[in-house]
């Protein structure tokens, strides 16, 4: 007899992706935990529900990766593997195409043969999403040809995914020209469904039977059988099918109601005589039957619709046999004789189980609720859920497996997972193998519903995944990794429950379309289910919690590097927090200061020099022990221990432990020194240090759970898949088995779901800065001033004396690169005096106004009154049509009978009086928001009893504090119910600002309870980003472009072309360079994309689920102007995000690249006609223009070139930009990844009249992140053109209701007054200390950044920097004091900024630099020279 772990491996063929990857500890495959007293065959209830398995020996498992790719990678033809008695040819049923989904439909072909010549021959052609079906639905057919003298039937099918092969597509059509019944069934992919309704609705009338189960509404209309049909599906409201797709509002029993009604309503329909009624009583009971799965049901299926509806078989009595119905919603055991809807019965089973030993049983063992696919199970495809079974239980922790019939799990996950009579969770934490959100499937989905159950069960929920689209080779072989339509429905939508860790753990056999287990990947997903459960068992004083910090670029000054965070000072906060709640932090410094001291050790010490706290070095035998892929990195970093986070012998950790509380240092990538390296197409591997660090983590210091600190690290963004990573990918090696928590900026939900889906991340949300106006400062205060005099004297004889002194201010303040200024002493008229002074005080108030972040967060520290003050006026200048909630600058102005935006535009174009009245406005907004909010604060300006204070002010018909501010101006008569349902809003938004859960996540994360789930953001466009504390997800990346968005786009675009007109001699640019970055697409659900479909002169149309994945061109009578070429660089993590919005933006250009118009009116047209004459391509080919880098790589390198001083020539940063960015995504190709183009890339840059990026967010701007100047390739492009002619620069400020397009040259001349160079932002900064000083160098180094790609930095930039750090002593000794490595960096990037000639200055200027310079060095290398 086969003993159980035998019976696992013949359940399903189980794959093992790495080889050389080995853990300690036993596997399913070796298990000491079950006998073989119990075999297979014993278990009835395992054998129905296992029908229809195909046997393997467990010798045919594949047993490494290296077998895998030598003989399915590199040999398209065949998949061999060794057994251990010779050699197994298998013959391969995989297409290249191109596309994701390489296999055959033929091998889903199911002939009847010749034994019944005389038989009626019945062809079915189904097309279903998934390949469950295949083996049940194969076996049923086969079982009836074999048996039945009557009838025999033919049997192709299809997975949807294949229909995107046009030769898959050819067969798909000749296959229906002579079908008689087709069969659909979760047609959810909207351009796919299209295909498959113009192929059944040519044959409709012709073919017996049409039978399409759950699909798109569109598809669903094709039913027909007899009578009935659903041509009128979702036509009208009263649609009661289209409601139950739909299934808005239902309560949480709904699917379970439903699947009711299905079963009972064939009873009552077989009353009823007429035929009508039958045949829709044969369709509810096709769909039981369907749902029943098994071959026996889908055999009396094929019967039943067979005799009824094929002509030539209505007159035979052929018999057919009720479904026979399992549980709709239950618990299923591999083991158990039967499956069972009650949890106390299945745990009395389990208690008496003789296979396994009594230690699982015991209920002190660690629980996992499995979450299960219904389908899978009746069909008898199921051995992947049987391999995650036995894997957890061989490692020691009980199981409980649901399922659902329906798609709505919410209910099942409350009613099994929880102790029936304690009505507390019996489980630790939860896996679902579905791959499917919570609630709702493929189809839609109820996030709010999903996450309720998930919070009252209050354990960890991830969320695993099995191949859908893809074979397993498929997966193999591509380097995006998962399908994008899978990484939409399967990852992204998960996310929004709370879903963690997308681990691929099954595969799907190319052949017979049945499920078997990733060994290797189940081993990981069982070990790492049960870490997050361990959370919540062990006790708070025996947990050890590893903290992580970064320190980039690599220098003692920057050890402690997080966007918009005060680590120390937050990591500190977080420990005391942890220490009074019962964690061992023995050893805390008393002081913030203290901790840096310790973990740095010395401030003053080079990076790379032992006096960096050294917490273990690690012997190269015991690193090259403990990490299994440390050979794999030679080839990048040759062998152990290289020269990194090395001492020539040892590789050293650098940290400090306190307890159980690890704090370390995480090294960098290693190459960013290296310029040869920097130039690489592709990112090179972890060095040995780095990986070291990890393999301490896990296997020396024995973490608990991990806590990356601040956004954000190097650990996501190593090599390996986009999305679904395998064994070999290094994320997965690095993170190994340890529980991963990640503090992440709030408004950086893109990277952040890179580092959900790439390291396994539980991502925590910590709230940036609130932003304040920039105000003045010097000479702009002064001139403030001056405008003030003139506004109220210009009518006296002072007016023109006045003018001259705002003209020579201005000038000293070099605005006059900003406004046109005359020459001191011209004559000027009254009205252009006014028009002076109205552009300068319109440049002055765009100054002043300027959103910018004051200082560092500390975790943990709720904002003050004033702080909340800032963040409540930037949220109520923003209209909100969709909930009704107009701006206070709408409402004022609409009192007083004017238009905001036409005060806006008047006031950017410098018209005097509306540059006052925008004033007034902002002035108002502000006193009256003050007015609010003063109502909640205590005398220490703290915002306190948010609740109980708005309730009253509300509640009390009182003159409301807002009204008695706005009564005493001259827009008293705003209305007050408009402003009422405004402050409503913002009240609710300020209990949500000072709900500050950071730390309390923390702790939930550490105790393995649930996270809940959030949208990361702009808090300022989207409030519900708060409170922070949230584990962050995005967006679902097939909701983009909103319509919303789209007409924002419109806007900007507009204004884009016509500034470009006016510059251009009045010709519409050719191209457009242009970059679409993954964080603000997901702030403003698609702004940037909309553009991009705007320029081309198209626009997206949703499909009837509300998914945009189709385009359609805008004619050009209504577009009037031509069609702008583009070309785009999206980000690594842009294409990581919205794969699926690449493959809609080059679906769009190649539209437009085809159509049939005039040249000159269309540019995309023009010029890949040109470059497909020149490339001897075809017009399709040559209309590539969506770039990005090779799959698994980020950025251009030029940001780590700049700010490492490691490049030699702007040439050579151009070809870093033009190796890493010239990879292309192909709509026709898909699956071959991010394919390299240099030559048509450089052909379309060429022709780039202007490049272009977006600005949608106020703590972010230029100067801000290296990612800017990162992907500019103005001059770049300049370099390419033939004509050298001199390239437009714009930036897009959507940061305000006040969308404006300024030159990037206008640009960083902002940013550079009202952060670098303003007292407010640069105290603010230095404020934390030795973080602020840090800030301050990196905002100048990222200003030479601008210089070196694009030359819009001005001089005057550089010299008032210098006047302001340098110059000042007390400022140098201040920041020299703070940061020493730091300021050394600073004083290094003028000099630098000058050798390069960015930078004029003088020689006395340039001398003190260099003394300056030598003087830093000597006190950091510890040299006196007194």
């Amino acid at each position: 007899m086969a003993s159980i772990q035998a019976a696992v491996a013949s359940s399903s063929l189980c794959y093992s992706v790495r080889g050389h990857r080995r853990r300690n500890f036993n596997s399913v495959c070796s298990s000491s935990s079950y006998t073989n007293t119990n075999s297979l065959a014993s278990s009835t209830g395992l054998s129905r529900v296992h029908e229809g398995l195909r046997s393997f020996n467990v010798i045919d498992r594949l047993v490494s990766v290296n077998q895998l790719e030598n003989h399915i990678l590199k040999g398209p033809c065949c998949l061999t593997y060794h057994q251990a008695r010779g050699t197994k040819q298998v013959t391969s049923a995989v297409l290249s195409n191109g596309l994701f989904t390489q296999t055959r439909p033929d091998i889903r072909r199911v002939t009847p043969g010749s034994k019944n010549q005389g038989a009626t021959v019945v062809k079915i052609v189904y097309v279903v999403l998934e390949a469950q079906y295949q083996s049940s639905l194969s076996a049923a057919v086969r079982s009836l040809n074999s048996s039945n003298e009557t009838v025999n039937f033919e049997l192709v099918g299809y997975l949807l995914e294949e229909l995107r092969d046009n030769s898959n597509y050819e067969m798909f059509k000749a296959d229906m020209a002579d079908a008689n019944i087709f069969i659909g069934s979760l047609i959810f992919v909207e351009e796919l469904a299209q295909k498959v309704k113009a192929v059944v609705e040519v044959e409709k009338d012709r073919l017996d039977a049409i039978l399409v189960f759950p699909s798109m509404p569109e598809v669903m209309r094709l039913n027909k059988l007899g009578t009935f049909d659903m041509s009128q599906l979702g036509q009208s409201k009263k649609s009661s099918i289209f409601k139950v797709l739909k299934k808005n509002g239902k309560g949480p029993n709904f699917e379970e109601n439903m699947l009711k009604i299905v079963r009972t309503l064939p009873k009552l329909l077989k009353l009823l005589p007429l035929d009508r009624a039958q045949d829709a009583r044969r369709y509810v009971m096709s769909l039981q039957f369907w749902l029943g799965g098994s071959s026996s049901n889908l055999e009396n299926f094929l019967k039943m619709i067979a005799g009824a509806y094929v002509p030539a078989l209505q007159k035979t009595n052929i018999p057919f046999d009720d479904p026979v119905n399992f549980l709709d919603v239950g618990i299923w055991h591999p083991m158990a004789p039967r499956m069972f809807d009650d949890v106390g019965e299945y745990l009395n089973w389990y208690g008496t189980r003789k296979d396994v030993n009594e230690k699982l049983k015991s209920p002190d063992s660690p629980t996992i609720g499995l979450i299960c696919q219904r389908s899978h199970i009746v069909t008898g495809d199921d051995g992947h859920y049987v391999a995650v079974v036995m894997e957890m239980e061989a490692r020691g922790a009980r199981v409980v497996p649901i399922f659902s019939g329906g798609l709505d799990y919410s209910s099942p996950v409350q009613r099994f997972f929880c102790d029936p009579g304690t009505k507390k969770p019996l489980v630790q934490s939860v896996v679902s193998l579905t791959g499917f959100a919570l609630v709702g499937g493929p189809a839609s989905q109820d996030h709010p519903r999903a996450v309720s159950a998930l919070r009252s069960l209050g354990v960890p929920y991830l969320v695993a995944l099995p191949l859908v689209f893809q074979s397993t080779e498929d997966w193999l072989e591509s380097t995006l990794g998962l399908h994008p339509v899978q990484v939409a429905l399967q990852v992204a939508l998960p996310e929004l429950d709370g879903g963690l860790e997308p681990i691929i753990f099954s595969g799907r056999d190319s052949r017979t379309g049945k499920s078997h287990a990733l060994h290797k990947r189940v081993e990981q997903l069982c070990t790492r289910a049960i870490r997050w459960a361990e959370l919540k068992r062990k006790t708070k004083a025996e947990k050890k919690l590893a903290i992580t910090v970064f320190s980039f670029p690599p220098d003692k000054g920057n050890v402690g590097t997080a966007a918009y965070l005060d680590v120390f000072a937050s990591i500190f906060s977080v420990l005391r927090e942890l220490k009074n709640d019962g964690y061992n932090v023995d050893g805390l410094p008393d002081t913030a200061e203290g901790l840096i001291e310790d973990v740095i050790h010395d401030k003053e010490a080079k990076f790379n020099s032992p006096d960096l706290n050294i917490a273990y070095r690690m012997p190269v035998r015991e690193y090259e022990m403990l990490t299994p892929y440390a050979k794999a990195l030679e080839e990048n970093w040759g062998k152990a221990p290289g020269s990194l986070n090395s001492d020539g012998q040892n590789l050293l950790i650098y940290g400090k432990q306190y307890g159980n509380v690890f704090i370390g240092v995480q090294p960098t990538f290693g190459y960013e020194g290296d310029p040869m390296r920097l130039l690489f197409a592709k990112s090179a591997s972890p060095h040995h240090g780095f990986a070291a660090y990890y393999t301490f983590l896990e296997k020396i210091f024995g973490a608990d759970a991990l806590l990356h600190f601040g956004t954000h690290g190097s650990l996501e963004f190593m090599p390996g898949k986009q999305v679904g990573m395998s064994d070999v990918c290094y994320p997965d090696s690095l993170i190994g088995n340890i529980p991963n928590v990640y503090y992440y900026a709030a408004n950086n939900p893109s990277e952040a779901t890179i580092a959900k889906r790439r390291s396994y991340a539980n991502t925590i949300s910590y709230l940036t800065p609130p932003a304040e106006n920039a105000g003045l400062y010097k000479g702009l205060k002064q001139l403030s001033e001056l405008i003030s005099s003139y506004q109220s004297l210009k009518d006296t004889g002072r007016g023109e004396q006045i003018v001259s002194s705002i003209i020579s201010t201005a000038k000293q303040c070099n605005l006059d690169k900003d406004v046109d200024l005359p020459e001191e002493g011209v004559e000027l008229t009254n009205e252009e005096r006014d028009n002076i002074v109205g552009k300068v005080y319109g440049k002055i108030m765009e100054i002043e106004s300027r959103l910018l972040p004051c200082g560092l967060h500390v975790i943990g520290e709720p904002p003050t009154a004033m702080e909340a003050v800032a963040t409540l006026v930037n949220i109520a200048a923003l209209d909100r049509p969709d909930d009704g909630i107009y701006s206070l600058p709408t409402i004022l102005a609409e009192s007083i009978g004017r238009n905001m935006e036409e005060i806006y535009r008047n006031s950017n174009n410098g018209v005097l009086e509306d540059v006052e009245l925008s004033r007034e406005i902002t002035d108002v907004c502000r006193a009256a928001i003050t007015a609010f909010v003063e109502e909640t604060t205590n005398s220490k300006g703290q915002v306190v009893n948010v609740f109980d204070s708005l309730g009253a002010l509300f509640a009390i018909p009182k003159k409301a504090p807002w009204v008695a501010v706005v009564q005493k101006t001259q827009f008293a008569s705003a209305s007050r119910d408009k402003m009422r349902t405004l402050f409503e809003f913002l009240g609710e938004c300020l209990k949500q600002v000072v709900a500050n859960n950071e730390v309390g996540s923390l702790m939930d994360a550490l105790e393995g309870k649930y996270v809940e789930p959030g949208p990361g953001g702009d808090p300022i466009r989207n409030p519900k980003v708060l409170p922070t504390g949230k584990n962050i997800h995005a967006l679902d990346p097939q909701s983009i472009p909103t319509v919303a968005a789209m007409q924002c786009a419109k806007t900007v675009v507009d204004r884009l072309l016509e500034r470009q007109k006016a510059e251009n001699g009045g010709a519409y640019p050719e191209t457009i360079a242009l970059v679409l970055w993954g964080t603000d697409n997901i702030k403003t659900y698609g702004e940037s994309l909309a553009q991009v479909l705007w320029l081309l002169g198209v626009e997206p149309r949703p499909d009837a689920l509300g998914r945009v994945n189709k385009v359609e061109p805008v004619p050009l009578e209504e577009l009037g102007r031509p069609r702008v070429d583009v070309v785009v660089n999206c980000s690594g993590v842009f294409r990581d995000l919205f794969i699926n919005q690449m493959n809609l933006l080059d679906r769009a250009v190649k539209m437009v690249a085809e159509l049939n118009e005039p040249a000159d009116m269309n540019f995309v047209r023009k010029h890949a006609l040109e470059q497909a004459e020149k490339l001897g391509v075809t017009v399709r080919d040559a209309a590539t223009r969506i770039f990005s880098n090779a799959s698994g790589s980020y950025s251009a390198n030029i940001s780590l070139a700049v700010e490492n001083s490691s490049w030699e020539s702007e040439q050579q940063l151009q070809e870093m930009y033009l190796k890493r960015k010239s990879f292309a995504f192909d709509s026709d190709t898909p699956g071959t990844g991010m394919k390299e183009k240099r030559e048509v890339f450089e052909m379309a840059l060429a022709t780039a009249d202007a490049t272009f990026q977006n600005l949608d967010s106020s703590e972010i701007s230029l100067t801000d992140v290296s990612h800017y100047f990162d992907s500019d390739p103005t001059k770049l492009v300049q370099s390419l053109r033939t004509d050298k002619k001199q390239v437009s620069s714009y930036i897009a400020d959507t940061t305000t209701a006040n969308a404006q397009v300024r030159t990037l040259s206008e640009t960083v001349r902002l940013d550079a007054r009202t952060k670098m160079l303003n007292p407010k932002w640069y105290e603010g900064m230095l404020r934390s200390g030795y973080e602020g000083v840090r800030e301050i160098e990196k905002r100048l180094t990222n200003t030479m950044g601008w210089s070196a790609t694009s030359g819009q930095v001005d001089n005057w930039v550089y010299e008032e920097a210098n006047s302001t750090f340098i110059a000042d002593e007390a400022m140098q000794k201040r920041l020299l004091e703070t940061n020493p490595n730091s300021f050394r960096k600073l004083v290094q990037t003028f000099l630098e900024a000058n050798g390069r000639g960015y930078w004029e200055t003088s020689e006395e200027n340039l001398e003190k630099l260099r003394q300056l310079y030598a003087e830093v060095e000597d006190k950091i290398e510890g040299i006196d020279r007194t």
